[in-house]
């Protein structure tokens, strides 16, 4: 395979037990780690900030606000 510079993922967690959740984050981490930029579309919002450099929000299909991971309180 190629080596890829962008990965884009949409809801991956959506179905998962819970240990394959945390298994694939750690997983998009050190894909990260490795120099490729991640896009990930995500609802379960505490492991995604986890993996996250900066973190957007979507309402109804519009974008209300953008942050670094640091700012954003749960």
């Amino acid at each position: 395979m190629s080596k890829p510079r962008l990965l884009m993922l949409d809801e991956p967690s959506f179905g998962l037990a819970p240990i394959m959740v945390q298994h694939m984050f750690e997983m998009i981490k050190e894909i990260n780690r490795q120099g490729v930029t991640v896009l990930l579309i995500e609802q379960n919002v505490a492991p995604a900030l986890e993996v996250a450099h900066r973190a957007y929000v979507l309402e109804n299909g519009r974008l209300r606000g953008g942050q670094r991971r640091e700012s954003i309180v749960l």
